[in-house]
């Protein structure tokens, strides 16, 4: 025993020793994440208890709060489901174009924002190809909250796919079969079998489409048409905030959306534990 502590003590790394590693990623992150983080609060800490309240419940910035967090949770629901489905189809079947349509999922990554949201708004307007054909019943979806559902969905469907591609992939498919072989429908097996499986990295992707989704603002402005009380987003208050130099309510606004994506987050990330936990036996 003595002779094995030994050797693993003596064993070499590939990465550096400890206290470098841990030097550089204490840095990276101070650099990338805590200071911008520090900041917001600084500039935010000059306000008092009342200016602070007065500039984040102001009535037209309450009702942008509504138009992206309603936006964006409806365009993260869509995106779980639509997800799956992709993931599933890109894992489980092979079919002409499969590379193709595997590496177009990452186009909301690699497109510009402000590409995206000229694209869509061309597509989606009344005169547009798409925005065309539903303008003859009436319903217009650019320069409305469909719109910017629309463009929610493009840019946040990839987190979810790029989520559950990995897990469906190491899925072994053999208890599916034998599922399938005690009489078991397709419906009960993805439920009993696949589905908790999945369900982990599924929140998971969520989390962060709802994340990405609630800061979105190249894709979204254009299409958004920008009525105030109707389709303006929090990210434009926070620009006009900052076009008129009035730096402590821009950063007072962006301080509730950044606590607001971290709680998200972090309740996403215990309900992800709590799942893993239960899938490995845990209590």
């Amino acid at each position: 025993m003595m002779v094995q502590a030994k050797k693993s003590k003596k064993a070499k790394r590939v990465i550096p020793g400890f206290g470098l590693s841990l030097g550089v990623t204490i840095t990276l992150l101070s650099l990338v994440v805590l200071i911008p983080l520090a900041a917001l609060v600084i500039y935010t800490a000059q306000m008092s208890p009342s200016e602070f309240w007065e500039a984040i419940t102001r009535e037209r910035v309450l009702a942008s709060y509504k138009v992206s967090f309603i936006t964006a949770f409806i365009a993260s629901l869509i995106n779980a489901v639509m997800g799956v489905i992709l993931a599933w189809v890109l894992v489980r079947y092979k079919f002409p174009g499969k590379r193709i349509l595997d590496g177009m999922i990452e186009l909301p990554f690699a497109l510009p924002t402000a590409v995206a949201g000229i694209a869509l708004t061309s597509l989606t307007a009344d005169t547009g190809l798409i925005g065309g054909f539903f303008a003859k019943f009436g319903i217009s979806i650019a320069y409305t909250r469909v719109g910017i559902t629309v463009a929610l969905v493009f840019v946040g469907i990839p987190f979810v796919t790029r989520a559950v591609q990995p897990v469906l992939e190491k899925l072994d498919p053999v208890y599916e079969e034998a599922a399938g072989v005690m009489g078991a429908g397709r419906f009960r097996i993805f439920r009993k079998i696949i589905l908790p499986e999945i369900l982990p990295s599924v929140l998971t992707g969520f989390g962060l489409a709802f994340g990405r989704c609630l800061g979105e603002y190249g894709s979204v402005v254009f299409i958004a048409g920008n009525k105030p009380f109707e389709t303006e987003i929090t990210p434009l208050i926070i620009m006009s905030e900052l076009q008129e130099y009035d730096y402590k309510s821009a950063t007072a606004i962006a301080l509730v959306m950044l606590a607001a994506s971290f709680l998200i987050l972090f309740l996403v990330n215990m309900v992800q534990h709590r799942n893993a936990k239960i899938l490995k036996g845990g209590r």
